[in-house]
């Protein structure tokens, strides 16, 4: 019987079955549960929480743009230089030249120094709170009455 099926040729496109002939693996979680949100996602929808929760008080701070950045720069760009002694947890950019100030959360040096999502979520509020007392000129407890209780 010379009815061979030759074997096809492996070329550059997408494979459509693993070394052991079983199909691709898909995603462990569908999308809408929370074990599938990243660790950098769920850090954002803590910032986000907080933001919110300052907002009711403080309508003007719809005009700031709140970021979350992984650490923070070396080379102060935008920003003061910090020194050896402590990592920044949050950063304050002024408004200027058109651009809206912004409020800075650095996520590694926060998730460093906490060990659950309360204690981070604490963390977080304390440092949004810190950070829009500062660009606003006022003392923490009268941007939040509740600062420093937790």
């Amino acid at each position: 019987m010379d009815n061979r099926v030759p074997p096809r040729a492996a070329g550059p496109g997408p494979r459509r079955r693993d070394r052991h002939g079983r199909g691709m693996r898909g995603p462990i979680a569908p999308p809408q549960v929370p074990l599938a949100a990243s660790r950098a996602d769920a850090f954002a929808d803590l910032v986000q929480d907080s933001v919110e929760r300052l907002e009711r008080r403080w309508p003007q701070l719809a005009d700031i743009d709140f970021l979350v950045l992984e650490v923070p720069r070396l080379d102060g760009r935008g920003e003061q230089l910090w020194s050896d002694e402590a990592v920044p947890l949050g950063g304050v950019v002024p408004a200027r030249d058109g651009r809206r100030a912004r409020v800075i959360v650095y996520r590694r040096p926060v998730e460093i120094r906490t060990k659950g999502r309360d204690e981070r979520a604490a963390l977080v509020h304390e440092v949004v709170v810190e950070q829009v007392a500062e660009l606003l000129g006022l003392t923490p407890e009268t941007v939040d009455p509740r600062y420093g209780e937790d």
